[in-house]
């Protein structure tokens, strides 16, 4: 049997370590999958971890994100760096899988096997990103990437979840994309380490820099404290790619030297911890709660005949004791 179609995370984890595609695109597929299996994923992957360098690049629908990760990609890879994509897409409203749009125009790198992209289905998920991007991001920490790109869907208000997961953070704008109330109603300010406004080849850049900058300028920011970076991009020529990469790597180096860098990872893994256990103590819930008693109680909580405090109650009550 070859590996790549084995079951078995063990023989799995090696062959992915040893560059094997076919076994990495598995791995990853049983992480999604969740389980025992993904359990023994995290456990194989964790010791191997800490290499990698976790960029987050999100933004509004249309900004260009993907095209300008594809640039991205092009500019790690002149520098010698392997690098993996997860690409989050929203789900398909008919198979509750990824719709691909984004990993197409990635397709430059398709033949690059210094590039492995993966496109994860957010299948609902209000954040934007997949409940298995965490472990997926370790796979690919663990098996010798250097960068890991995060791609997440626009989704307002609720990007700011990115954050939690990336090391860097950019968030990508368009020119004329609006004025610094509405940054800052977006929570775009909070979670970007660098702003980069694509397609610059258009007209009002530098308004839009400007009300990037108006806005940061009314933050105070601590003595040595990281203040966001701006930069403007074409992501379809390149145009910008070089200087954007900078920017992510002067904010590596700064975060590495203020200890920024170890604290956000500390948070990550606290997050991960609680949202395992959250996950664990529903399933665990819902086996000790028949199927029509909590979808009972659900519907009495959607119509207001019960408050969720008391559901709760109930549906826990077999695992409380």
């Amino acid at each position: 049997m070859k590996v790549a179609r084995s079951g078995d995370p063990r023989a799995l984890f090696d062959a992915a370590c040893a560059a094997d595609r076919g076994a990495l695109a598995r791995l990853l597929s049983l992480v999604e999958r969740g389980g025992a299996e993904a359990r023994e994923i995290a456990r194989l992957s964790s010791p191997r971890v800490g290499h990698a360098y976790v960029v987050g690049i999100t933004g509004a629908p249309g900004a260009g994100k993907s095209t300008l990760t594809s640039a991205v990609i092009g500019v790690l890879r002149a520098r010698g760096m392997r690098v993996g994509v997860l690409a989050i897409d929203p789900s398909s409203p008919y198979t509750g899988g990824a719709i691909l749009g984004d990993r197409v125009r990635m397709q430059d790198h398709a033949h690059d096997d210094g590039v492995y992209i993966r496109s994860m289905a957010t299948r609902g998920h209000l954040g934007g990103l997949a409940l298995a991007t965490s472990e997926a991001i370790r796979v690919l920490d663990a098996t010798g990437h250097d960068v890991v790109l995060v791609e997440t869907v626009g989704v307002g208000q609720v990007e700011v979840e990115v954050a939690g997961k990336a090391d860097t953070t950019v968030v990508v704008v368009n020119p004329g994309w609006g004025d610094a109330v509405q940054a800052n109603k977006a929570g775009l300010l909070e979670i970007a380490d660098v702003f980069a406004i694509n397609k610059a080849d258009r007209d009002g850049v530098e308004s839009t820099r400007r009300d990037l900058q108006a806005m940061l300028e009314l933050t105070e920011f601590a003595a040595g404290e990281w203040v966001p970076t701006i930069t403007s991009t074409v992501g379809t020529t390149g145009e910008g790619v070089e200087a954007l990469v900078d920017a992510v790597f002067a904010h590596r180096a700064a975060a590495d030297a203020s200890g920024d860098t170890a604290r956000r990872r500390e948070v990550r893994r606290s997050e991960e911890l609680r949202e395992i256990v959250e996950r664990r103590l529903e399933a665990r819930a819902r086996e000790v709660c028949s199927g029509d008693e909590w979808s009972q109680l659900e519907s009495q909580v959607r119509s207001g005949a019960v408050d969720p405090w008391t559901a709760a109650d109930r549906m826990l009550r077999g695992i409380s004791a």
